[in-house]
């Protein structure tokens, strides 16, 4: 766990999904391997071709914007795949209970801080499969919002899902803290805001938070 900033009035948690809330490499990698492995079969090109086409453009971005990473949904942009596409594909293709399971410990976690704090999710994929997600963990009912890839049509990093978190708090930027596990993607941007930042390597960090906060409580 990285902690950058945190907020002396915290009112609102700001959480990534995947890789943050739950800890699971195969299906980090199949949500994004799904898509390509579509994109290659909708291009005919192999499954391999795919892979090191979309690996050999995030490699040359970060190389050209001082090794920042972009998000899968502003790569497959690139490569002519709307937005509204992308979407489209996520909601089809990734099913989270194939792979994730109750998190009890996440669960307590999330519960006490409910007790404290508004908690909103900000994510790359859909409001569909990220609900899913959180509702496979049993953590659903403790995060009423979720901002996703079509609640905007703008992958992170973007301005404007975080924009729209902090109006949904209903608090300001300063008083709010983004906790994901990418921090060109997840927190640089909601730190420029004025909001505070914490990167976790997956969710043993988040397991942490309370003891993290304990001195809003």
């Amino acid at each position: 766990m990285k902690i950058y900033k945190i907020p002396k009035e915290l009112k609102a948690i700001i959480f990534d999904i995947d890789s943050t809330l739950y800890t699971n490499a195969k299906y980090a990698f199949e949500q994004v391997d799904v898509q390509v492995r579509y994109y290659a079969s909708l291009h005919n090109m192999t499954n391999e071709e795919a892979r090191n086409l979309v690996s050999d453009y995030r490699k040359k971005w970060a190389l050209e914007h001082n090794g920042q990473k972009i998000s899968l949904g502003n790569t497959l942009k690139a490569f002519g795949v709307p937005i509204a596409e992308s979407i489209k594909w996520r909601e089809t293709l990734i099913e989270p209970a194939d792979f994730l399971t109750k998190d009890e410990k996440l669960i307590e976690v999330i519960k006490e801080l409910d007790k404290k704090f508004k908690m909103i999710c900000v994510t790359n994929n859909p409001v569909l499969p990220a609900r899913k997600t959180l509702e496979a963990l049993g953590i659903s009912e403790y995060i009423k919002d979720i901002i996703g890839l079509d609640t905007c049509g703008v992958s992170k990093p973007a301005i404007e899902p975080y924009k729209l978190a902090v109006e949904k708090c209903g608090c300001k930027a300063e008083n709010c803290i983004s906790i994901g596990d990418r921090y060109d993607i997840d927190l640089a941007l909601p730190l420029e805001m004025g909001m505070g930042a914490i990167e976790v390597a997956g969710v043993t960090d988040v397991y942490q938070l309370v003891k993290v906060f304990s001195c809003f409580f």
